[in-house]
């Protein structure tokens, strides 16, 4: 029996709506999803798991027509889904009582229930939300009625608010596969029991690749009278595969800067590497490495180079210490390089970083209040320009 766990799906959800290409996004998470439905079908695969989720708020009716359609035409697949937390069962959901077509399976009791799929010789396990929250852990103490079956147990939870789980006990319950929904990240807990992730990153903190998992599962004949039972082996042998999908991903890109570096060679640089990554896709850009101590890159600039959701500029003065503490040996300057690298005990990285920061603050302390303040007691900074440049300008 061939499967696709799907969940998170989020439709109506407008992901970075503060940006121009909000709009689109929302259409995409759609289009998303009718690409999975078809992929489905070309696929002959033979169910369809939906772990919660599938709508970011309550669905209207017209919404929920248009998918029964769409999955009506999936002649080969049967679907069981699941309300999630986002999309939960209120008293006037249009959820409730809606008239699916013969190959759609909601479990849509609040406690939990199965359902039976003959031809596959499948019974899936599962409930739907019908509050926000659901503080009880619910899943833990579930275990499959007939062995024989290939038995799928479809969850949505697995935080303190959403359906606290047990894994280890879960695993041990002896389902063939347990089909996880919520947490938006992909992640794969052993051989029988995942979390597919979103199918779309719905938020700039969701990074990587997300799609679904694909799964096959063959079941033996159950262990004859006398054998040892199956409660913590299915008996089954099962694949899993997760399979990428989604139509862009928010990538995480780090552009290094060094004293030679403009404003506009970094905003060159960075539009090169984007285009390597792909431009569909969207970015958080951190600027690091040392720049021009005169140097202040306009991170505005580089929001507006395409899908850039966010830039954090940890790049550096290039100061030269040893200069520093040879010109400024006899002020606040130089004690401070002194005891910075005293205190670092020989770790170089460790001693340049606090000075990085340490310095910094002294210099923009002399730019704010004068050079004298980021002198010693007796005025001294030292006779030089350069000196001077070092402890104002800089």
């Amino acid at each position: 029996m061939r499967f696709v766990h799907l969940a998170d799906v989020h439709l109506g959800a407008s992901p970075d709506s503060d940006k121009e290409w909000a709009a689109g996004r929302a259409e995409e998470i759609w289009q998303s999803f009718y690409r999975v439905l078809d992929w489905c079908g070309m696929e002959q695969i033979d169910l369809l798991l939906i772990a919660g989720d599938l709508f970011h708020r309550q669905p209207l009716v017209r919404e929920l027509k248009e998918l029964n359609y769409r999955f009506s035409r999936l002649s080969g697949t049967k679907v069981v889904l699941i309300a999630g937390n986002h999309d939960s069962i209120g008293p006037n959901s249009a959820y409730a009582g809606f008239p699916w077509s013969d190959n759609v399976v909601m479990l849509d009791n609040s406690e939990m229930d199965s359902v039976y799929l003959e031809d596959l010789n499948t019974e899936v396990y599962g409930f739907s939300y019908h509050t926000r929250d659901i503080y009880e852990a619910r899943c833990d103490s579930v275990r499959p009625g007939v062995e024989e079956r290939i038995n799928i147990l479809l969850a949505h939870g697995g935080d303190e608010r959403d359906v606290p789980m047990d894994r280890k006990r879960m695993v041990q319950a002896g389902f063939d596969y347990i089909a996880l929904g919520h947490i938006h990240k992909p992640e794969m807990m052993g051989e029988r029991m995942a979390y597919c992730g979103s199918l779309e990153p719905l938020d700039k903190t969701e990074g990587g690749e997300h799609g679904f998992v694909l799964g096959e599962i063959e079941k033996e004949d159950a262990p004859e009278s006398g054998e040892a039972s199956g409660q913590n082996d299915p008996t089954s042998r099962i694949t899993l595969t997760f399979v990428p999908f989604c139509s862009r991903q928010y990538i995480d890109l780090s552009i290094s800067s060094d004293a030679a570096d403009t404003n506009a060679s970094m905003l060159d640089k960075t539009l090169e590497r984007m285009k390597e990554k792909g431009e569909e896709n969207m970015f958080r850009l951190v600027l690091t490495g040392v720049r021009d101590r005169e140097m202040e890159y306009r991170t505005e600039e580089f929001m507006r180079l395409g899908r850039v959701v966010q830039v954090t500029d940890e790049t550096r003065p290039d100061y030269d210490f040893d200069e520093l503490a040879r010109e400024n040996a006899d002020n606040i300057i130089g004690m401070y390089i002194e005891r910075i690298r005293s205190l670092a005990g020989g770790n170089q990285p460790l001693a340049d970083k606090a000075l990085y920061y340490g310095i910094d603050a002294l210099m923009q302390k002399g730019r704010l209040r004068g050079s004298s303040d980021a002198c010693s007691s007796s005025g001294s900074c030292g006779s030089s320009d350069s000196v001077r440049r070092n402890e104002v300008a800089d």
